[in-house]
């Protein structure tokens, strides 16, 4: 018998079952709260610009069921928000490493490889 990848975090007396990464196993458990929450686990802090990021991966993947690739981000946000902030350097200075993988794990959806 495989032994089970499936932990859990309790998070404002519910429990939620997570993967061995971190993701949200049912994306019915996720809320802003909880992202915060996920992201100080890991030492981040979210700002205005973390949630810009987070909120444009939320609307890509449940729009296509894919996570959308860091440079679509980039000339996506951008665009909409009329400047040139966002870059694969900036992206890298929010999230650390793996930005669009913790965009998606803080946003409460899977991270589909290949992005």
């Amino acid at each position: 018998m495989e032994p089970s990848s499936a932990r859990y975090i309790e998070f404002q007396g519910k429990t939620i079952e997570v993967d061995e990464e971190g993701f949200l196993k049912s994306d019915k458990d996720w809320s802003e709260e909880l992202a915060n929450y996920l992201s100080k686990e890991d030492g981040i802090e979210l700002s205005k610009d973390h949630w810009e990021i987070i909120n444009f991966v939320r609307w890509y993947y449940i729009t296509y069921q894919n996570s959308p690739h860091p440079r679509f981000i980039i000339k996506k946000l951008n665009k909409r928000y009329g400047s040139h902030k966002y870059t694969v350097k900036y992206l890298f200075e929010l999230f650390r490493k793996y930005p669009v993988k913790r965009a998606c794990k803080y946003g409460g959806i899977p991270f589909t490889e290949g992005t």
